[in-house]
């Protein structure tokens, strides 16, 4: 199925999500020439430790997002307030339906549905109201996730390990965080290598699985 993708989109509740939940697939996604377009709905800026300049985020996910590869004019950054995008749903619900008729993606990276921060919750459920007659690829963020199904599996190389690794240490800002560390990093992807008896690999829970033609 990736073999032969033009286009995808990557849904990120806050700068770093998609990094984080699919950075190595894009990376391997782009040396394929596959096209690939990046929207984050907040850079939580309230979320900055005290003295930060308020576009720190925004800085470090372009910086990240390049690290991959990801063109910055395909990259784009709402200012959604973080943790309360619930009361923003329709607006978000439109953002995407319009990202939809401009871009036309084959297929969509977001949260999955079982992701328990709220922010993330509001983008998976009007992510799958947008796109629903699309393919889309839930991604895994462990810290948030009760559960999650590993229904596919994208091998990855050790080109495309250090490719995330290096874009999530583009956020300096989000250092003192557990999940961004490059020994967890790898150990995770690592572990999904093993269930499919390969190096490396990314997990994602499937919703939608659209094939036309």
């Amino acid at each position: 199925m990736l073999d032969k993708l033009k286009r995808i989109l990557v849904l990120a509740p806050h700068t770093d999500d998609g990094e984080l939940g699919c950075g190595a697939t894009i990376s391997k996604l782009l040396r394929e020439n596959v096209e690939i377009f990046y929207i984050a709905f907040s850079s939580c800026e309230e979320s900055l430790g005290k003295g930060l300049p308020s576009d720190t985020l925004v800085k470090e996910l372009y910086e990240a997002t390049g690290v991959l590869g990801i063109p910055k004019e395909n990259v784009f950054v709402k200012s959604y307030k973080v943790r309360h995008f619930q009361e923003s749903r329709q607006q978000l619900l439109d953002d995407l339906i319009l990202l939809d008729r401009q871009l036309n993606p084959e297929i969509i990276f977001m949260p999955s549905s079982r992701d328990i921060h709220q922010d993330h919750s509001t983008v998976s459920s009007e992510g799958l109201r947008a796109f629903k007659k699309k393919t889309i690829f839930a991604y895994e963020l462990p810290w948030n996730n009760y559960s999650f199904h590993n229904q596919a599996f994208v091998s990855i190389d050790e080109n495309d390990v250090e490719k995330k690794v290096s874009a999530i240490q583009k956020y300096k800002s989000q250092q003192g965080r557990q999940y961004v560390k490059p020994d967890y990093i790898r150990s995770l992807l690592k572990t999904h290598g093993v269930q499919i008896e390969v190096p490396y690999a990314e997990v994602f829970e499937i919703p939608r699985c659209v094939i036309k033609g």
